[in-house]
């Protein structure tokens, strides 16, 4: 067992470094094992932190692969925490996620989620919703991102590498942005094709992703170096 984290030699390095992790389920927190579940949810389904974690059981559909996303927590500077609508009116979405997921997904259901509808699907070890500013001493994020080399990676990094995974799956502009919960010129289209044609297009062509990953990292390659892209 590795007792000292591992070196990589440039950033995009690091980024596929954690990549492959993610895709092996070996980057999963370890310090709680309740947050892995919402880190691979907020990658491959391109959620903001306040979307994820503000779902509630009756959001998430296992069958369809599909997640619902109609509120959002907000902190505010005086500390107060809001549970309110998401960040615009694109934000009401209906976003499918790869199949690969669903077992995680199934486990954490099963250990960390009440029974009934309304259940936040993540929150912190007394129930309580997660909060933006104790996230990263929750889920020991700044200690799991150095044990593999990838310091600097931040937890909005994930739904930047969830729109990446995304935009080079080839759907157009508008579609793009329906998933990603983005105003456009026409806000219909977010009703138009949730969970339609368009987003599971992107959701298929993800998991293509994830399954060539799968294959190149038995074969001994190094995976997509760019897949994970840390933002600002």
């Amino acid at each position: 067992m590795r007792t000292a984290p591992e070196v990589h030699a440039s950033r995009p390095a690091a980024e596929s470094a954690l990549w492959s992790l993610m895709i092996d389920g070996r980057a999963e927190a370890s310090h709680d094992r309740r947050y892995g579940a919402l880190v691979l949810l907020a990658t491959f389904a391109s959620l903001r932190l306040g979307e994820v974690t503000a779902l509630r059981r009756c959001d998430l559909d296992l069958t369809a692969c599909t997640v619902r996303v109609r509120a959002a927590f907000v902190e505010r500077s005086t500390g107060g925490l809001v549970l309110g609508p998401p960040k615009s009116d694109a934000g009401r979405r209906v976003v499918g996620f790869p199949p690969s997921i669903v077992p995680a997904l199934r486990d954490h259901l099963a250990q960390f989620v009440g029974p009934e509808p309304g259940a936040l699907l993540f929150t912190g070890v007394k129930g309580g919703p997660i909060r933006r500013s104790n996230f990263n001493k929750l889920s020991g994020w700044p200690y799991e991102v150095r044990a593999i080399g990838a310091e600097g990676l931040h937890v909005h990094d994930l739904r930047h590498s969830g729109n990446h995974l995304a935009a080079i799956s080839g759907v157009g502009l508008r579609d793009l942005m329906a998933r990603m919960g983005r105003d456009s010129e026409r806000a219909a289209m977010i009703y138009q094709h949730a969970v339609r044609g368009a987003d599971r297009a992107i959701t298929s062509a993800i998991e293509a992703q994830i399954e060539a990953e799968r294959t190149d990292n038995q074969d001994g390659g190094d995976g997509p170096a760019s897949a994970m892209a840390p933002v600002g």
